[in-house]
């Protein structure tokens, strides 16, 4: 009996340090605002709307939600006692701050908006089926403070189960006359010791047009997770365990409950396990470790992301977990994920077709199709970062203005079209990054420089190397996806890794 209580309380460590974890990171996203029929709401001025159910539960900084208030001013708040109370409309602190004078809050673009002159709407409504759901809410043309001419349009979304946040800055204007213009757009917690803005929009004086964030918690998941198709809308079906065993090191054994673990009675038939529930959890042990396994069946008939590719052709590995297909490795499985490659133009603009060919279209030849390649021309330069007017859109930029967008064109690529390093020349790892990334020259030449992006494109680091392996410190990056471009030679290699 000592020995089974003491390994609940690792697995009870484990598993509740995994599903609370609460650091969130944000990262630049394609600008897809919502359209629909939407419920309205009163838009008295400074003021908290009454409790609004949500359609689903929401974990926010590691507490269950299933209830929100809308303020006038611009943000969601789960502070439900407060509702049609007086929402505040002035603050100087930046976030986190535990003066801060809002709470436990999503900020869309929280800043005084006028809502007395009639002008403008506040709506709410939910998109999409469920587990994949979305609650959106939908600030349009609400004028600023002091500032009638000047507009704030945006929304923020909640996606069920994977409890992202997207916020979708519209048309956000400024004024800088009132409250000198501060806004801020992104998370804080309900100590206000903890919080994130998106890059840039921190409070301050800015505006900001068709632009997208996405706020996430890297690593939220502490258990493996094995998704598979239903054949029949049963929500029973067969799992094959030595994929998780695969994707886990191998050497693990699998057993259907706690109980079954400390009997030793393991599943005996791993290669054709039938889920009994949907979810189901089961474990794994191996290495001393034990790892919870979520078995989910979803129907795949519904397009969960919304990116045109069914959710059954996104088992991009053809091992039948569609969990562990993360091309871009942003966290988000491709099945869940409306940008596959990360490269900032939507999977459902790139999911298209040769004309002359029954495949998909693949530009540069390589075997990737563009849906699925963030260098979809062969230039050297990643797809996001061909976005050269910055308006964090790269199919709008035609540099040389003749009908093709830059990042199709190899000829186009800041001017020149460097000759690309392959995988064995430069090596970065680890991926995941902690605290270090190295980056391994085997060439006989020397580096001219190294530089590392984040996914929207702003350059974060930059430095020479003198060393066959440079070793360079990222503990002052946010957790996400970044990418490292490494010039050797009049040569380019771009790299994507991501930060814990």
């Amino acid at each position: 009996m000592k020995q089974k209580y003491i390994l609940f309380l690792v697995f009870s460590f484990l598993f509740i340090k995994g599903t609370a974890q609460s650091n969130y990171a944000v990262s630049a996203i394609p600008y897809q605002p919502f359209t629909g029929t939407l419920t309205s709401l009163p838009t008295n001025d400074d003021l908290y709307s009454g409790v609004i159910n949500l359609p689903f539960n929401f974990d926010y900084y590691g507490v269950t939600y299933n209830q929100v208030l809308i303020s006038t001013n611009g943000y969601i708040d789960f502070r439900t006692n407060l509702a049609n109370t007086y929402s505040p409309f002035a603050f100087s602190q930046t976030i986190p701050d535990a003066n801060f004078p809002v709470k436990n809050a999503i900020l869309g673009a929280y800043t005084d908006l006028n809502n007395f002159n009639g002008e403008g709407s506040v709506t709410y409504g939910v998109y999409g089926t469920a587990p994949f759901r979305k609650f959106v809410v939908y600030f349009y043309n609400n004028s600023l403070f002091s500032c009638v001419a000047s507009k704030s349009t945006f929304q923020m979304i909640l996606n069920e189960t994977s409890n992202i946040i997207d916020v979708q800055l519209i048309d956000k204007q400024a004024c800088a006359t009132w409250n000198s213009g501060r806004t801020v757009t992104g998370l804080i917690n309900l100590a206000g010791d903890a919080g994130i803005a998106a890059p840039g929009r921190n409070t301050g004086s800015w505006t900001a047009l068709h632009e997208a964030w996405r706020f996430y918690r890297p690593g939220y998941y502490s258990n493996y997770s094995f998704v598979r198709c239903d054949d029949d809308t049963d929500g029973i079906q067969v799992f094959d365990l030595s994929v998780a065993d695969n994707d886990l090191g191998g050497n693990y054994t699998f057993y259907a409950s706690l109980d079954d673990m400390q009997l030793n009675n393991p599943i005996a038939n791993t290669s054709a396990y039938m889920n009994v529930s949907n979810p189901q959890t089961i474990y794994a042990s191996g290495l001393g470790m034990v790892k919870p396994i979520t078995l989910s069946v979803i129907d795949c008939a519904v397009d969960a992301d919304t990116d045109g590719v069914a959710s059954a052709d996104e088992d991009i590995n053809a091992d039948t977990n569609l969990a562990n297909d993360d091309t871009d490795l942003d966290g988000l499985p491709n099945y869940l994920d409306n940008d596959d490659d990360g490269d900032m133009i939507l999977t459902n603009l790139e999911y298209v077709f040769n004309k002359n060919v029954a495949t998909l279209l693949d530009t540069d030849n390589d075997g990737l199709p563009n849906y699925l390649d963030s260098d979809d021309d062969g230039d050297g330069v990643l797809t996001f970062l061909e976005d050269y007017n910055q308006d964090g859109n790269p199919s709008n930029d035609d540099t040389n203005t003749n009908g093709t967008p830059d990042y199709l064109e190899m000829a186009v690529a800041l001017g020149v079209a460097p000759v690309t390093l392959d995988d064995n020349t430069i090596k970065v790892f680890p991926n995941p990054a902690t605290s270090v990334l190295n980056i391994q020259n085997n060439s006989t030449e020397s580096i001219t420089s190294i530089e590392i992006y984040s996914v929207s494109g702003a350059k974060v680091k930059s430095l020479k190397a003198t060393e066959t392996l440079t070793s360079i410190s990222v503990t002052d990056l946010q957790s996400g996806v970044y990418f490292v471009k490494v010039e050797l030679n009049n040569q380019v290699g771009n790299y994507k890794f991501v930060k814990n």
